[in-house]
């Protein structure tokens, strides 16, 4: 791409809603930083599943043109816009910035409001600070703020060893809970190493025999998991869906209101003071994101027939040269 003018940058845009092989590296033009925004050359880009459910669906209709994927972004700030004071030119950041509008991470530059950056963490390089800001500030966001979960309290997190519910155990277990995960046999060495204190190999047991008493379940499997989730939770207790569609559906929320259960359905938001502790964690050694894949920018759509496969075990990356 050695033609393109310096006014241009490279970006992986979907030519149609659809497949993953609808994925295309286009130019388009470079943003320039508005009043209170700053100019991000990114290195890193996380893939979250919201990628690819937004690619085949088109999203939530809020897309730019052309539309450019991914949220989560790990870079440099190159330039400041009117009244930034936060962040200056060569500043390391991370942030998942506009969610659930555009955000495009999946490019060589990104243009955000200042407030939804905050320094990246000096210990982590920017591959592994791109694997966590939509993940992290789902999980903080649920567990902190939805949740209010309390050292001592039972958190049963599905999924355990997907790259949400990985990051999800460990903020779990800095929050002093006792953490229980549902992950595959193969995958129960890593999460003991995460801190999960006890984990049900779903291939093999349901979930809901052998655990209870449970305050808070985060469901980011959805289907028949959210009604069976309730028969684990303590009165009180609280069922947080994650998975798409949000809503769990009237039938769970009739169960839930007749076992003195909360059901809550939150959207992730931007949130650089979360990020903040986040970054916290992670220098505190409490928080470390797992890396599946490495990958370029140029091999999006291999990351998503990756992510897609269901077989990964923590987060895949774009790097951007």
């Amino acid at each position: 791409m050695s033609t393109m003018t310096a006014e241009m940058m490279r970006a992986i845009s979907p030519t149609a809603w659809g497949g993953a092989e609808l994925l295309a590296e286009i130019a388009t033009p470079k943003p320039v930083p508005g009043a209170t925004e700053v100019l991000v050359r990114v290195r890193a880009a996380g893939v979250n599943p919201t990628d690819f459910k937004q690619r085949v669906s088109g999203g939530l209709g809020l897309w730019g043109d052309p539309p450019i994927l991914g949220y989560d972004v790990s870079g440099v700030v190159e330039a400041v816009g009117l009244g930034v004071t936060l962040h200056a030119p060569g500043d390391e950041v991370f942030g998942m910035p506009h969610f659930p509008r555009q955000a495009g991470a999946y490019a060589e530059y990104v243009v955000a409001p200042a407030r939804q950056f905050a320094p990246k963490p000096a210990t982590l390089d920017h591959v592994q600070a791109a694997a966590l800001p939509l993940t992290a500030l789902t999980a903080w966001q649920v567990l902190v703020d939805t949740a209010d979960v309390q050292p001592g309290q039972r958190v049963l997190i599905h999924a355990a060893a997907g790259g949400l519910g990985h990051v999800a155990v460990q903020i779990a277990k800095a929050r002093g809970a006792h953490v229980i995960g549902t992950a595959s046999a193969p995958k129960h060495e890593l999460l003991r190493a995460l801190g999960a204190d006890e984990l049900v190999d779903y291939t093999a047991t349901p979930f809901e025999s052998v655990v209870a008493d449970v305050d808070v379940v985060l469901d980011t499997i959805g289907g028949d998991y959210g009604a069976r989730s309730l028969e684990t939770l303590r009165a009180g207790g609280i069922l947080v869906c994650l998975a798409s569609p949000f809503d769990p559906g009237d039938e769970v929320a009739a169960q839930a209101a007749a076992r003195g259960v909360r059901v809550a359905a939150p959207l992730v938001e931007p949130d650089r003071l979360a990020l903040t502790e986040i970054a916290a964690l992670v220098e505190a050694g409490a928080l470390r994101p797992v890396i599946d894949t490495v990958l370029p920018l140029a091999e999006a759509r291999r990351a998503h027939e990756l992510g897609e496969s269901g077989r990964t075990t923590g987060k895949i990356v774009l790097t951007v040269d």
